[in-house]
């Protein structure tokens, strides 16, 4: 996954047009909450309009002038209160008008209140969609994207960058509509009071948007830096939380509070040179607003001392609203500086959803058999023909390796460290794909059989069995809980030489195992693992060394629970230690990528060649 920003820049290109999509299925419920938000802005703009009867009223003046007023302002307050005013003393006028102010303020609060909640519920519903989305994708994503990407940096894709993105969906967009809605509410009011002032403040305030402009790329370019910052941070976080025993036994408690520091002041020192030029916006929004503000203090001044155009009362309520609508203003002006933060984790998201996810079927120029084929079995044989792969270019790790597995054939791979096995056995499950070559079942292209069912077929055992923080059943019917039954369970467990010491567990099936089996011991977690391999029964059975690493008793347990699992079944087995391959029907030997021997174990100690070579390293008395 790349991380730089012109690759983070090509992912969120229309990038808020997608994140739009994720409002389209709470379209209703963000439509309730802006009808709201208009409707509390018109309250709140309707109670500011209200000090004019008031101003009257308190200077002995009538709350009301006769015919209507002389502008929109006066003729909507004559319509909705002029009933209430007509004809009241000063007191009487006063006491009318706190109370009609009193019920706007408690009628914009409640329709304010009703905003919010619905916004709310809208930006965690995204959220949550959000982060299933990504989390969806990111299991049918390649093994290869994997081993490229830290866990730190995934799960900050998965629950950060989702959290932080949100905003720009949800709250952001209900706020700049919020804020438009107020803004348009008072600039209305304005223009009833008074036009030719609410033209100057018009003309004067897109200056506000227009001067932090050069700030935006610059923000943009800081939240991306700041978030693949945190990414790495989690990442040393993770590693030192699941390395914890290597760090305490070499005593590197030090070394790694050295490493997180060092990330975390690399972090901080990112955040701080971004909110920087972040809060650059505020003071100078501030000062351009109060610019605006002082033009139209006098212009209003020579209208009510000099021509007389405008009243006092009137002058006072524009200059109140037009203060108003300097919160609004100077929000929207900010807005787009406080987005990037969003705009910079939104890039971050798409990177995840545009990384292609793992073909069901690959095209292939030549092969048997039909595109999405789903077979039920092995009838014949596997075949590898001319399969070479590499990670990187002109390193390549299987160099033209052919050979055939007939049904039933027990395989061992051996070879030293770094002959390619795993890499060979990767290929079956299509974990990863040959760059040339082919790989057969029955005849047909692995990249022609459906995904799902080619891994339906096999069986995998390796060396570190992955137990999950989850009950012994859930573990052990991982991936299809509701396909066995308990006593299917207790068959498979009992075959694995498992079945006691699960019955014998404080909650028996229901025991939840903690982070990684913490709980089992090594033998018993891998007891769990061939538990759940014997009850899946696949066809094709793919082991790594699965019992290395055990004592003397657990080796047995495992090893009896293995004879039962091979038993007519097609095996590849990835063998380290030589002795455990004796029985094997066929033993492949690999040297740098290439199949250099192949036949039993009595043909290849005969023949005298690497086999030989690497048995008796292992096994012969004195050898080195």
């Amino acid at each position: 996954m790349s991380d730089s920003p012109e690759a983070g820049a090509a992912a969120g290109s229309g990038g808020y047009g997608r994140l739009l999509r994720y409002l389209k299925p709470y379209r209703w419920i963000f439509t309730a909450s802006l009808l709201c938000m208009v409707l509390a802005a018109l309250f709140d703009a309707f109670s500011l309009v209200l000090l004019i009867p008031f101003l009257r009223s308190l200077f002995g003046q009538g709350a009301l002038l006769p015919g209507g007023g002389r502008n929109a302002a006066e003729r909507v307050i004559d319509w909705v209160v002029g009933g209430w005013l007509q004809g009241a003393t000063g007191l009487e006028a006063l006491r009318g008008i706190c109370l009609v102010v009193l019920a706007a303020l408690l009628l914009k609060n409640v329709f304010l209140y009703g905003a919010r909640f619905l916004g709310i519920v809208v930006q965690e519903r995204i959220e949550r969609d959000m982060r299933d989305d990504v989390y969806g994708h990111l299991a049918r994503l390649p093994l290869p994207f994997f081993s490229g990407t830290r866990a730190g940096q995934l799960m900050a894709r998965v629950l950060t960058d989702t959290r932080e993105t949100k905003q720009i969906v949800s709250y952001a967009l209900a706020d700049a509509l919020r804020q438009v809605v107020t803004a348009v509410a008072y600039l209305l009011t304005m223009v009833a009071l008074s036009w030719r002032l609410t033209l100057i403040a018009v003309v004067l305030a897109p200056v506000l948007a227009g001067a932090l402009r050069p700030l935006l790329r610059r923000l943009r370019r800081g939240f991306r830096k700041a978030y693949d910052e945190q990414g790495d941070l989690l990442s040393i976080l993770e590693e030192t939380v699941n390395g914890v025993r290597l760090v305490k036994a070499y005593g590197a408690e030090r070394y790694e509070r050295g490493r997180f520091e060092e990330g975390s002041a690399r972090f901080t020192r990112r955040l701080i040179r971004t909110e920087a030029v972040s809060q650059l916006a505020s003071p100078f929004s501030e000062v351009l607003s109060a610019l605006v503000a002082l033009v139209l203090l006098w212009m209003g001044a020579n209208m009510v001392l000099g021509s007389g155009s405008m009243g006092p009362e009137q002058f006072l309520t524009f200059i109140t609203i037009a203060l108003r609508l300097i919160s609004p203003v100077k929000a929207l002006a900010q807005l787009p500086a406080k987005a990037q933060s969003s705009m910079a984790a939104a890039d971050r998201f798409f990177e995840v959803l545009d990384t292609p996810p793992e073909p069901a079927v690959r095209p292939v120029p030549e092969g048997a058999g039909g595109d999405g084929v789903r077979p039920v079995g092995l009838e014949r044989e596997i075949r590898f023909e001319g399969v070479e792969f590499e990670y990187e270019p002109d390193r390549p790790v299987l160099r033209d390796v052919s050979f055939a597995v007939p049904r039933g054939e027990v395989v061992a791979l051996v070879g030293p460290s770094g002959a390619g096995k795993s890499t060979l056995v990767d290929l079956l499950p299509r974990f990863i794909e040959p760059g040339r070559g082919r790989i057969t079942l029955d005849g047909v292209d692995l990249r022609r059989i459906d995904l799902g069912a080619l891994r339906d077929l096999m069986g995998i055992v390796s060396q570190e069995t992955v137990i999950f923080h989850d009950s012994v059943r859930a573990n052990v019917a991982y991936g299809k809980p509701d396909r066995w039954g308990q006593e299917q369970l207790r068959e498979a467990a009992r075959a694995a030489n498992a079945l006691q010491f699960i019955e014998a567990l404080p909650q028996g099936w229901d025991t939840l195992l903690g982070d990684r089996g913490v709980r089992l011991s090594g033998g018993q977690r891998q007891r769990i693992g061939i538990a759940r391999a014997i009850l899946r029964d696949p066809p094709i059975l793919i082991l790594d060394e699965a019992t290395s690493n055990l004592d003397a008793e657990s080796e047995r347990l495992i090893q009896a629970a293995m004879d039962r699992l091979l038993t007519g079944r097609t095996v590849f087995v990835i063998a380290h230690r030589l002795s455990t391959v004796r029985g094997a029907d066929r033993i492949l030997v690999l040297e740098d990528g290439h199949l250099v021997e192949s036949g039993t174990h009595d043909e290849l100690y005969a023949a005298g060649g690497l086999y030989r070579r690497l048995y008796e390293m292992q096994l012969e008395p004195g050898a080195s």
